[in-house]
């Protein structure tokens, strides 16, 4: 039987994380995944994370794996297709690899076994065809198998967002995203970028039918009452192949169960009665990551780390000292993300004013997207002579990149960075493009209001291939994704600092500057422009 220091079950974010910070204080430490490859949900996320340099903003999933897995190499031991089955008294651990059943023993053990896909029955909901999104994000960013050709989406939180704008990346088509709930329930940002693509939002909404006998041939949905029950006659029908299920997920906390730790309902499900910094009620044993309630991998991330150094201070392999000074770091940079109206306290609420007092907007909340009315109102949305960002981030999340990556400091953020970013229009910009490849919520963009007599240029990130070609012609989409005006890209620009964003910049009229968010090459059939 194998002895170790410190066993922890799960090599995801928190899993890696905790490894890393334990094997640095000197502990034997071994990771057991039931997965094939290490790094759990970050090799599925190809976006760029939020937060600031601290909390890997604006660096990809992938990378953020990737730069894990270099810190625990050669120390740690990492056992993969290895599911652990059990927890036993005296912290042994019961592991099946392949057909063999392998018993070890540790000091100290970190559960970080990450959270499972929520599934919602209807009519249909066994059909090949209806997947989680955490399945379709793996079938594309993973395996490189578009999980089909026409989708809906069900839910409006990050996942669902997040993976409806990888499924268009893929070259899917997204006919809907559908929610039950009266608002998006994720980042504005992401909402958006989904939006301005064309895919329209369904809420007030549920699916109540899944069409095919063999597999998915079409999908109903119905508008829901105030008590979210389906209305007769409001029935829809999509033409889609696939039905993607993203409700929500709770935490994988049965070994915790098993182990004794005392239980609660609370933050997502039936979680571990936890401290700080992740104890659990039994000594020795703690918990990190989504299996101790749901957030974010860049929480994630920090909670290993934490849970990491307890593990090495209550084995004495680190001092008191030594781990209180980590710890206060660490739990400032935890507090940083868990700030602004996505904010644990805050979930569920509907947050009415920013920090700045301005009134969110509803068709955001509504629609997936912003008017050009209403962006007028925030603090990002400047107008002046000569290229200028203009910021469409409406709400307060823990992001600054923009405020970082700026040569000349044009974009204020400040010490909070849930406050939502300013243009200090005293200071030239000088067209760079950093801030818009550089933001996470892809919200920025480059304005150049009367580049020529007539017309004006708009400067936007692009992450869709084939990348247009200048001189390429086509169509302006406003944020709602509808037609415009006609567009000519006279700009593309690649860099490596931009981290596979290029800069798409296309010339419209001039008063269709503050509309044109999107471009499409060729024409639209079936649109006009209006």
């Amino acid at each position: 039987m194998k002895r170790y220091d410190l066993v922890i079950i799960g090599a995801g974010p928190a899993g890696l994380s905790a490894a890393a910070e334990a094997s640095k204080c000197g502990m034997s430490v071994a990771v057991f995944d039931e997965n094939a490859k290490p790094g759990g949900q970050l090799f599925k996320q190809i976006h760029k994370f939020f937060g600031s340099k601290k909390h890997k903003a604006r660096i990809r999933g992938y990378k953020i794996g990737e730069q894990l897995l270099s810190e625990v190499a050669g120390g740690v031991d990492v056992e993969l297709n290895s599911p652990v089955i059990g927890i036993y008294p005296e912290k042994e651990i019961v592991v099946r690899q392949g057909e063999d059943i392998v018993h070890c023993k540790a000091d100290s053990i970190i559960v970080a076994t990450g959270a499972t896909e929520n599934m919602v029955p209807f009519e249909g909901w066994t059909l090949p065809g209806v997947i989680g999104a955490g399945a379709a994000q793996t079938m594309m960013n993973l395996h490189g198998v578009k999980p089909g050709e026409k989708i809906l989406m069900l839910g409006s939180g990050n996942v669902g967002l997040v993976v409806s704008f990888q499924l268009l990346q893929a070259g899917c088509k997204v006919r809907a995203l559908v929610d039950a709930a009266p608002h998006i329930g994720g980042y504005g940002v992401h909402a958006a970028k989904v939006a301005r693509c064309g895919v329209p939002f369904y809420l007030s909404h549920t699916i109540t039918k899944a069409e095919g006998t063999d597999c998915v041939t079409g999908a109903v949905v119905s508008q829901v009452d105030e008590h979210f029950q389906p209305i007769p006659g409001t029935e829809k029908h999509f033409d889609v192949d696939t039905i993607c299920v993203a409700v929500g997920l709770s935490p994988m906390a049965q070994l915790l169960m098993m182990a004794g730790c005392e239980m609660e309902d609370a933050r997502g499900g039936h979680v571990p009665v936890c401290g700080q910094y992740g104890e659990t009620s039994v000594p020795g044993i703690y918990a990190a990551g989504d299996v101790s309630g749901i957030e974010e991998a860049s929480s994630a991330m920090i909670e290993g780390r934490m849970a990491g150094i307890c593990a090495a201070a209550y084995l004495g392999f680190c001092s008191e000292k030594d781990k209180n000074a980590s710890l206060t770091k660490l739990s400032e940079d935890l507090n940083d993300l868990r700030q602004g109206m996505f904010a644990p306290q805050n979930r569920g609420k509907m947050i009415k004013k920013t920090e700045e007092g301005i009134d969110i907007s509803q068709t955001l909340l509504a629609e997936g997207h912003i008017t050009t009315e209403e962006a007028e109102r925030f603090p990002g949305v400047v107008h002046e002579v000569g290229v200028h960002p203009v910021i469409e981030c409406t709400q307060n999340i823990p992001c600054n990149p923009c405020q970082d990556v700026c040569p000349k400091h044009c974009i204020k953020v400040g010490k909070d960075i849930t406050a939502l970013p300013q243009v200090d229009t005293n200071i030239q910009c000088i067209g760079c493009g950093m801030c818009v490849a550089s933001c996470s919520g892809q919200a920025i963009f480059l304005l150049d209001e009367n580049s020529e007599p007539g017309f004006g240029t708009v400067t936007m990130p692009y992450e869709f291939l084939p990348l247009p070609q200048q001189g390429a012609k086509g169509t302006a989409l406003d944020r709602s994704g509808v037609p415009v005006c006609d567009a000519e890209v006279v700009g593309v620009k690649t860099a490596p600092a931009f981290d596979h964003t290029s800069l798409l910049t296309i010339k419209v009229p001039k008063d269709k500057v503050m509309d044109a968010r999107f471009f499409k090459k060729g024409e639209l059939e079936d649109d006009k422009c209006k």
